[in-house]
């Protein structure tokens, strides 16, 4: 019986499959600190590396040969140093990482995470300088554009006509932003130089509200029939419009037959339109509303009446100055001082608002009363039969 120990599984060497013989400790060979261990913790010699250098450069030619088509592909403007430049770049790092991950080193890990890291950054560097490449090069396309546009429309006079130009109509009908550039340098260039002034007032003016109206709400000093016409001719689905006693006086101005004309416009189109008349007291139930609703009628708008006292009250409460929603998503609005005067004008966006508007309307609505019971009840207050307070 022998008394040898078991050899422990650091103690064998060769390759698998060979039959070993225990070593004694004194014949190892000592291990150099910081060099790869030569056996595996399982007790067999470490393979070779299975890829040999020969299949590593082809990898890194292959993935070369890749990246260069791409770049050419992709930005062939950029030129061929640049592409083999980044063809290369991708080649060497393709081997490097193949070389760090295939080592047999306790560090490898550590290693093919730097390069990855690494070859990630050469990437996004990479990325970062085609962007900005693209970029300067669309800026200076674009700046090389608009110096090309300035000295021809500037710089460059136009042709001189044989015969004189024939005077231009009164009203330029603008259908792009190019024709609208187009007829303000025109303005601009052979007018007065009061025009011009104007012109550039007028501008400023309209950039103003624009720019209010990013915040849903524009608002101008006194009336601006001009918005009520241009969003009468922009409504699409409906006209929903109030007027009480304080702008009766309005309907036998010329704005007011533009208005007309414009809303019977729109409902040709198809958008129906409907008009609330509020009155103060019974007092203002005459023949003259008679006539204003019947008019307005024969222009096919859909028209009705209701008188403030006799509301219930719930329908008291709430706003009764002038206001127009158009599209249900716009309120035009038209504010008075203490004197019923129309102080200021009001384009009003934001959904809230607009909805309480609608929601009024439609209240108001229901409570008034349709033209052929305008004429009766107008034919009772000339009578004197109707029984109301007349305050």
């Amino acid at each position: 019986m022998s008394t040898a120990q078991t050899p422990q599984p650091d103690d064998t060497a060769g390759p698998p499959g060979a039959v070993g013989t225990p070593e004694h400790p004194e014949d190892r060979t000592p291990r150099t600190p910081g060099a790869p261990d030569a056996t595996r913790s399982d007790g067999q010699a470490e393979r070779p590396d299975p890829v040999p250098w020969r299949r590593r450069l082809l990898v890194g030619l292959v993935a070369g040969l890749l990246t260069w088509g791409l770049a050419a592909l992709l930005s062939p403007e950029d030129g061929a140093a640049r592409q083999l430049g980044a063809a290369a770049l991708v080649a060497v790092a393709a081997v490097a990482v193949q070389h760090l991950v295939l080592v047999p080193d306790r560090a490898a890990e550590e290693r093919a995470r730097r390069a990855e890291s690494l070859l990630a950054e050469t990437a996004a560097t990479v990325r970062g300088g085609l962007r900005r490449y693209d970029e300067l090069q669309h800026g200076l396309t674009r700046h090389t554009e608009d110096m090309k546009q300035l000295v021809e429309t500037r710089l460059v006079p136009p042709p001189r006509p044989a015969e004189p130009a024939p005077p231009a109509p009164p009203l330029v009908r603008i259908e792009s932003v190019s024709d609208l550039a187009a007829n303000f340098a025109e303005v601009l260039s052979p007018g007065l130089p009061i025009l011009s002034t104007f012109v550039r007032l007028e501008m400023q003016r309209v950039i103003g509200h624009l720019s209010d109206l990013t915040t849903l709400t524009a608002e101008c000093p006194g009336e601006n029939h001009d918005w009520m016409l241009t969003l009468t001719r922009a409504a699409e689905k409906s006209i929903c419009a109030t007027s009480t006693s304080v702008d009766r006086t309005f309907w036998n101005s010329e704005p007011a037959s533009r208005y007309l004309h414009a809303q019977a416009e729109a409902i040709e189109q198809g958008v129906p339109v409907r008009r609330l008349f509020l009155l103060e007291s019974a007092r203002e139930l005459d023949d003259r509303l008679l006539r204003l609703c019947e008019e307005q009628e024969v222009l096919h708008i859909e028209v009705r009446v209701a008188v403030l006292p006799e509301l219930p009250p719930h329908l008291l409460r709430g706003t009764t100055n002038d206001f127009i929603v158009y599209d249900e998503a716009v309120s035009f609005e038209i504010d008075q001082d203490l004197r019923d005067v129309n102080i200021r004008t009001r384009l009003i966006a934001r959904q809230d608002h607009v909805h309480d508007r609608m929601k009024r309307f439609r209240e108001l609505w229901e409570a008034g009363m349709s033209l052929r019971e305008l004429e009766i009840r107008v034919d009772d207050e000339e009578d004197g039969t109707w029984m109301v307070d007349r305050g």
